[in-house]
């Protein structure tokens, strides 16, 4: 989670801080194949081949080149490529390559140093493969004649240690040593006195030999031209010379003036000067003038290659006398080179709940330039969210400082810029992209608070009364809302199986029809969930609210509306116009104007007699009773709501119209006194037809025997046929089953009418028993009343009419 915690927690173990621990010293030949074996790194780190991998260890060196590599799976640490001693330290005495082992998790540095070792694989080389001496014959022995140092670029034993002459000869031997700690010479020592006319010119062949095993050597050959007198060679008036130059100084300038001296008189005396460059320098940036000694730059140059260039400068007489000056010329740095920032760790993208000092990259930052030039400086642009921490020497770290949030910003631009302290400074700048990725961290938010939604009743099923709408700040599945129904507790509970909601689209439908008058309005939760782990919900309240249809007729309470006939009012004939006879109550099931009554006379016995309130539904006389008026009236009332189109309902009354209320008794019917007197009525049926069957029994029984009797006296003697012969006839008729109607009687019974009338027709046949008959009965049809005993007074023909009210009240029904 953050590098410089892990790292302070080894300090704090160590008790040192890390740039001051010992490093791990190893040493290696240089040539040295790749891969061999330098040491065993992660045992003297004292760590395991695991921990390396697990900790992701990398070596990383200043200078950016990889000379060795580390084997993770067995911590030995190899040679990465060839290593050329020469190449990498020039004539350095030592030859020390620094890296670090970087690991993380935590963080944590080691220093290794390898000293790459010197072998002998290179051989001595002269700067010139030959030389010519002019010699005056004059020369003195003992005389010396200095040459060039043959250079090898090795070191040590592995450095020129010797100088031989082949073949000998006698006048010459070649003398060498150091006059100091850094400068050695080579010179040829005459031996003995020259003879220009015994031997024009020597040639010989001086060869440098090495330490090495096996030695290397390296020749020059050199050519003694033997001269008439020249006896003062040219002298330098300074040696070495040591120049500075920047390094930035154009093509052409002048770096520095060499001058020697020669007493010499005439062309003895004229000195012309040559340029030689060290060895391994074949590319060389100087130029001399042969005349003036004026040392020129043929090209830039450049601090970061070479610090300091080495140059030999010749000058020669006329008369071949020569002398040897070392130049120095040292490059001064300019800050010409910007600083460079190296990322060895990166991550993006990060979670937008990252913690705050969480680590984002890792980077180092160097300067090829030196002194004040090669100081570097690291901003960030950014600190809000970022910032920078110096981690170990020229390392970083990006770390976050405070809380991400992805819905805010998806992603960070930040520019790094390193510095340096030159004059001017040179800056470059680094640019870290870092995306953030998304977490759940927003429920869905519904655009409404609530929801109203409208439906008439009697719908058809899974109509679409609406939808709901959730978004989700978040992205990718953490953004997908589905929607459901949350669940109900309590009265609401029952009506949620009616509504349903897309999981997708959150469309509300109602699965079933509606009834306004059962439900008029119901709530319901719809709840919005992402598809997040774990997911986050937001419910929101959906009122669904049930609008009327006119689907419901009028309801008439009063008068009820039985199977049975409609009960009568009494109106007493005295009564005036306006007289309050009776009020329809009804109702309805709607609401509004659905619900909204009017009360209409239908029909009437004598509609000009009677009216009925519009919207009160009372019914009133419109007029005063006559006498041509009807007793009895009967009145439909129609009973009408206001809806489109509207429904409505009939109230059936009756009215009597009676002068006197005193001698009426009514009976007070209902439902079970009706049924009583139905079942007594039917009782006394029964007994009746009882009683006339066994009367008829007897009839026959008795006309049998007489028959018996008359048919004797038949025989007897011849019998004329009489009245009671007729009526024997008729008898047998009857006993046979083919009577005629003997009775035709009518029960013509009014509920509620106050009157009630039984009517008794005369016997056809007086002498014959009371038989039944069917009245209004047709073909087929049964319909038996049992024969109810009347008095002799009510069989009279006087009394066949109507019965009065008083009589009729008389009757016992039960």
């Amino acid at each position: 989670m953050a590098l410089a915690r892990q790292v302070l927690c080894v300090c704090a173990l160590l008790g040192l801080p890390l740039a001051g621990a010992e490093p791990i010293r190893y040493s290696v030949a240089e040539e040295a194949e790749s891969g061999s074996l330098v040491g065993e790194l992660a045992e003297d780190a004292g760590l395991t081949p695991a921990q390396l991998s697990a900790r992701r260890a990398r070596l990383v060196s200043e200078d950016g080149r990889q000379h060795f590599r580390l084997e993770r799976s067995s911590g030995r640490l190899v040679v990465a490529g060839r290593l050329d001693r020469e190449q990498l330290c020039a004539q350095s005495d030592t030859c020390m390559l620094p890296f670090e082992l970087l690991l993380s998790n935590p963080l944590q540095f080691f220093r290794v140093e390898v000293d790459l070792e010197d072998i002998n694989d290179h051989s001595p080389v002269f700067r010139e493969d030959r030389v010519r001496f002019r010699i005056l014959e004059t020369s003195e022995p003992g005389s010396r004649f200095p040459l060039e140092v043959a250079e090898d670029l090795d070191i040590g034993r592995n450095a020129v240690q010797e100088y031989i002459i082949t073949p000998e000869n006698e006048y010459f031997s070649v003398s060498y040593g150091s006059r100091s700690s850094i400068e050695k010479y080579v010179e040829l020592f005459l031996e003995k006195a020259l003879d220009r006319e015994e031997q024009t010119e020597i040639s010989f062949h001086v060869i440098a030999v090495d330490g090495g095993s096996p030695p290397r050597s390296g020749s020059i050959e050199i050519s003694i031209v033997i001269l008439d007198v020249n006896d003062n060679a040219p002298k330098f008036i300074q040696e070495p010379y040591i120049g500075k130059v920047l390094e930035n100084i154009p093509k052409g300038s002048v770096v520095l003036t060499v001058l020697a001296t020669d007493p010499d008189a005439g062309v003895n005396g004229d000195i012309s000067y040559h340029l030689s460059q060290a060895v391994g320098q074949s590319d060389s940036a100087f130029v001399i003038d042969p005349i003036t000694g004026e040392i020129k730059l043929t090209k830039p140059l450049d601090f970061e290659e070479a610090q300091m260039h080495e140059l030999i400068v010749r000058a020669t007489d006329g008369g071949g006398l020569s002398a040897i000056c070392k130049v120095l010329v040292e490059v001064v740095d300019v800050n010409d080179n910007a600083p460079e920032l190296v990322v060895s760790s990166f991550s993006s993208p990060l979670p937008e709940n990252t913690v705050p000092g969480t680590v984002v990259a890792l980077f180092t930052v160097r300067d090829r330039d030196s002194g004040a030039n090669g100081k570097i400086s690291c901003a960030l642009q950014d600190q809000l969210f970022f910032s920078l921490r110096p981690a170990y020497k020229n390392y970083y770290e990006l770390v976050t400082v405070s809380a991400l949030d992805r819905e805010e910003t998806p992603q960070y631009i930040l520019s790094v810029t390193a510095a340096d302290a030159g004059s001017p400074p040179l800056t470059s700048t680094h640019t870290f992209t870092v995306d953030i990725s998304d977490v759940n961290d927003n429920a869905p938010v519904f655009n409404q608070t609530s929801y109203t939604m409208y439906v008439r009743e009697n719908n058809v099923p899974t109509v679409f009364v609406g939808a709901v709408s959730a978004a989700d700040a978040d992205v990718g599945l953490n953004a997908k809302v589905t929607y459901s129904l949350a669940a109900e507790q309590g009265p609401e509970r029952a009506w949620c199986s009616c509504i349903s909601v897309n999981s997708e689209k959150g469309h509300v439908f109602v699965l079933r029809p509606l009834d306004y008058e059962r439900l008029r309005q119901t709530k319901v939760t719809v709840s919005a969930s992402d598809a997040g782990s774990p997911p986050l919900r937001a419910n929101v309240t959906v009122r669904l609210v049930v609008l009327d249809e006119n689907d419901n007729a009028p309801l008439v309470l009063y008068p009820a509306q039985e199977s049975g006939p409609a009960s009568s009012e009494l109106v007493p004939v005295s009564a005036e116009a306006g007289y309050l006879i009776s009020k329809v109550v009804a109702v309805d099931a709607d609401s509004g104007q659905n619900s909204w009554l009017s009360y209409h006379l239908l029909r009437a016995t004598d509609p000009g007699l009677f009216s009925v309130g519009l919207q009160s539904g009372e019914v009133r006389l419109r007029r005063p009773v006559t006498e041509r008026d009807s007793i009895k009236q009967k009145l439909v009332v129609l009973v009408r709501d206001n809806g489109k189109p509207p429904l409505s309902a009939t109230a059936a009354l009756s009215a009597l119209l009676l002068k006197d209320f005193s001698d009426v008794r009514l009976p007070h019917s209902s439902p079970a006194s009706e049924d009583q007197a139905a079942a007594s009525l039917t009782t006394y049926l029964i007994i009746a037809l009882v009683f006339v069957s066994l009367l008829f029994l007897i009839s026959t029984a008795v006309l049998l025997a007489r028959k018996v009797c008359r048919r004797k006296e038949l025989k007897a003697g011849p019998v004329l046929y009489a009245a009671d012969t007729l009526q024997s006839g008729l008898a047998d008729a009857a006993a046979a089953g083919t009577l005629p109607r003997a009775y035709c009687y009518e029960i013509s019974l009014t509920t509620g009418s106050g009157n009630s009338e039984f009517r008794f027709l005369k016997p056809i046949l007086p002498s014959l028993p009371p038989q039944h008959c069917a009245v209004g009965q047709g073909p087929g049809e049964e319909q038996d009343f049992p024969g109810v005993p009347v008095s002799s007074e009510d069989m009279a023909p006087d009394n066949a009419g109507a019965l009065s009210a008083g009589q009729f009240n008389a009757l016992s029904f039960n």
